[in-house]
């Protein structure tokens, strides 16, 4: 017996698939020796997962029909999936909820078995040299369970548990179909975040989910060995997404396996996300304005972390620290690889409690996000204290959550630091940043008099709106943010946010910029409703 397709099962679905992720963040990482030895899948997995179920949480909680609420879900992945396995993933959740469109509530083993062979189907499609003993190996192989079941007369619940036998299986197979994988003693990293989250869809779907449990139970994976060489390949990674008609992508694709590997191009109806491992970036990119307009544009320099892999040990060790104002902020920033030091919005944070967590670590470099005016002195009192010979210190001044979330979003562990450090500033310096809060007492604005209750829009620390509407005030916020250059806002949600504000402001910026791409968190914090920002 499976739990009814319900809005509700699906909130908890995605939930506890983000949960799940972040218990085995870490190990996946460790896993992780294909394409490319960078360290990094788990934390890709969880972070397309993060952004989807945060960007479905409010139609969730709305009560929207289940059909709204996976659209935002599979979106959400598709915008915000982050390398190869991210957006092999994304475009599994993209076909599998597509073959799913219009079912009823009960799902059949054949709907099962259908969905998943939709999936591995549409992720060998995506790719553009399909490599065997990867996630798209053990995605097939679930299929194969499940059709399995079908075939034997099992109902849903029954071709859930075969498809996750299959994949377990097929995981642990994958060594002997990769000399990478056999040389280092590892399985498949993707094909493990596949399979959590396949085992927590199995458990959620059965009705055996345990939300005060850690996650999914970790199978005896072997610690990664030392690679012993690493095999040649392109410098860069390159991603975008793209806006471009769906009959352009075919050339693309072409254009892109030409210039390098890694290929994957995901997404359709006109958005697409493009991943691919290059030598000539500009050619990349160019391909991608020769089919529409590419934007959110990142490049990673591959050989440099492939660098800091080998060296292991001896690496320096980095950490990122973050003072968060909110449970909602605290997981973002714990799912993006800081640390954090959570407060509540209007408390101060002493020099010692930051001296205090950097020396619980054992970092060797580190770099001290604010994340608030009135943090950004304390942050560089406390540095001026760790910077002792041994250990490097930098704070890039972010002075709002917004900024910090821009900040930590371009880490990269596997750059030098310097380099580190003046990615996270410019990131954190090209994100205009406002909020929108309430009055509790009559007062003067620049905006002029405002009285208890009326909701007041901020604009670099300055109350710049008086008005009523809290979805008209944030607008005029984000339009004062706003510049030619503008491709993101981000949207933070916090405690005292009146139900559909968030839909609201998304429909005004939406037709008011249609070229914006929009996302939104759950932040928890206080005080502030709402914290915007515009990249």
């Amino acid at each position: 017996m499976t739990v009814p397709m319900t809005t509700a099962a699906f909130g908890l679905w995605a939930r506890a698939c983000v949960q799940s992720l972040g218990a085995a963040r870490a190990e996946i990482d460790a896993l992780n020796v294909f394409p490319v030895p960078d360290s990094d899948t788990g934390t890709n997995v969880f972070l397309t997962f993060d952004a989807a179920a945060a960007d479905a949480a409010p139609h969730v909680a709305a009560g929207d029909d289940l059909e709204t609420c996976v659209k935002a879900f599979v979106d959400g992945a598709l915008l915000a999936a982050k390398g190869n396995s991210g957006v092999i993933m994304a475009q599994l959740l993209r076909a599998m909820f597509g073959a799913l469109r219009g079912l009823s509530l009960d799902l059949s083993a054949q709907d099962v078995a259908r969905a998943l062979r939709t999936a591995a189907v549409a992720s060998y499609e995506a790719v553009g040299s399909p490599v065997e003993g990867t996630i798209l190996t053990v995605a097939s192989a679930a299929a194969s369970g499940a059709e399995e079941a079908e075939r034997e007369g099992g109902d849903a619940g029954r071709a859930l548990a075969r498809a996750c036998a299959s994949a377990r299986t097929a995981l642990a197979r994958t060594p002997s179909q990769m000399p990478r994988l056999a040389e280092a003693g590892v399985v498949d990293a993707g094909g493990r975040a596949l399979v959590v989250v396949l085992d927590t869809t199995e458990r959620v779907l059965t009705g055996r989910w345990d939300p005060d449990r850690e996650g999914a139970p970790a199978p005896h994976i072997p610690v990664p060995q030392p690679m012993t060489d690493v095999a040649g390949g392109p410098a860069y990674e390159v991603t975008y997404l793209l806006d471009a008609a769906d009959d352009a992508v075919a050339t693309l694709r072409v254009t892109l396996q030409a210039l390098g590997d890694s290929l994957v191009v995901v997404g359709g109806d006109g958005i697409w996300n493009v991943h691919v491992h290059v030598d000539d970036v500009g050619a990349a990119v160019e391909a991608g304005v020769e089919a529409g307009r590419p934007h959110r544009i990142g490049v990673t320099h591959l050989h440099e972390q492939v660098r800091a892999q080998r060296r292991g040990a001896d690496a320096p060790t980095r950490m990122v620290l973050a003072v968060t104002a909110g449970p909602g902020l605290t997981s973002l920033f714990t799912g993006a690889g800081a640390t954090t030091l959570p407060v509540q919005v209007g408390d101060g944070v002493q020099a010692r409690q930051v001296v205090e967590a950097v020396r619980a670590s054992s970092a060797d470099e580190v770099v001290l996000l604010p994340n608030g005016s009135d943090h950004v002195a304390t942050c560089q009192a406390a540095a001026h204290q760790l910077r002792d010979g041994s250990r490097q210190v930098a704070v890039v001044p972010t002075r709002t959550q917004v900024q910090g979330l821009a900040a930590v979003a371009v880490h990269e562990p596997g750059r030098s630091f310097s380099d580190d450090v003046i990615a996270m500033t410019s990131a954190a310096g090209h994100t205009q940043h406002g909020a929108v809060t309430f009055a509790d007492a009559h007062g003067i604005t620049m905006a002029g008099p405002c009285a208890p209750g009326d909701v007041l829009g901020v604009v670099d620390a300055e109350f710049s709106f008086v008005g009523q509407d809290v979805a008209g005030v944030a607008f005029e916020v984000v339009r004062t943010l706003m510049s030619g250059s503008a491709e993101l806002v981000t949207i933070v949600t916090g405690e005292g946010l009146p139900d559909a504000v968030v839909e609201q402001l998304q429909e005004r910026v939406a037709a008011t910029w249609p070229y914006l791409d929009t996302v939104t968190y759950e932040g928890g914090q206080r005080r502030y409703p709402l914290l915007l920002a515009v990249e």
